[in-house]
């Protein structure tokens, strides 16, 4: 569909047919690298009371997630993501990187964007502390998450207007689209590293609210007698 989008005029929202064939097969890598969907486990251990274990660890509790996912993550860029992009090119015309500042963006826009994913699904998980049924958070995330991150369609066929919106307000876009669009070169070097930089502040900020929100639950386990 998207490359009959690019038609006879060779390009669409800045996109030619070897850069969008390269940006479906990569995002189905990186949707397993990534992980959007499918982590219940602090949800589950909430539900469960095994969260009171891991609160008499030494390592604070998000740390201790993040390190899991980082492995879970580094496995799936092996399995998951490498055959998609190895395959790709046999079958369609790929985009493969012009620049030399392309490869290390990527690394680190992929890793920044593992990073923040884990954040924005702890804090989804976390909302178990207070509702203990997540199956309402979990379906608004699945939702969101797959249409603003640009996994359905790049975010870039959008108006200008509404891209800046979710670009800034939002860090749907830095887990799935600003690693694809720094992969196809969509644009220049310095537009690609502003891209990462923003990418690295939402990271930073999803964090530390996960943190924040870890602590509020912890005060109200004790109020609870939890």
């Amino acid at each position: 569909m998207l490359l009959a989008a690019v038609g006879a005029a060779g390009t669409v929202a800045g996109y030619d047919r070897g850069q969008l064939a390269t940006f479906v097969w990569a995002s189905q890598g990186l949707l397993a690298v990534i992980l959007l969907w499918g982590w219940t486990d602090l949800a589950d251990r909430i539900r469960s009371g095994e969260i009171a274990a891991d609160l008499l660890r030494p390592v604070h509790p998000v740390t201790a997630y993040l390190a899991t996912d980082l492995g879970r993550a580094g496995h799936a860029a092996l399995v998951r993501m490498l055959p998609p992009v190895l395959i790709g090119p046999l079958f369609f015309e790929v985009h493969l990187p012009a620049r030399w500042a392309t490869v290390p963006l990527f690394a680190i826009s992929v890793t920044l964007a593992v990073v923040l994913c884990f954040g924005c699904r702890f804090l989804v998980n976390a909302t178990a502390y207070w509702l203990h049924d997540v199956r309402g958070p979990m379906i608004l995330w699945t939702v969101g998450a797959g249409v603003l991150a640009g996994l359905y369609f790049p975010l870039r066929f959008l108006p200008e207007w509404l891209q800046l919106a979710l670009w800034l307000g939002t860090p749907f876009p830095s887990l799935l689209q600003t690693p694809l669009d720094v992969l196809v070169e969509r644009d220049p070097t310095g537009v690609q590293a502003g891209l990462v930089g923003l990418q690295a502040g939402w990271t930073a900020l999803i964090l530390l609210a996960a943190r924040w929100v870890q602590r509020r639950a912890e005060h109200r386990l004790v109020v609870q007698g939890g």
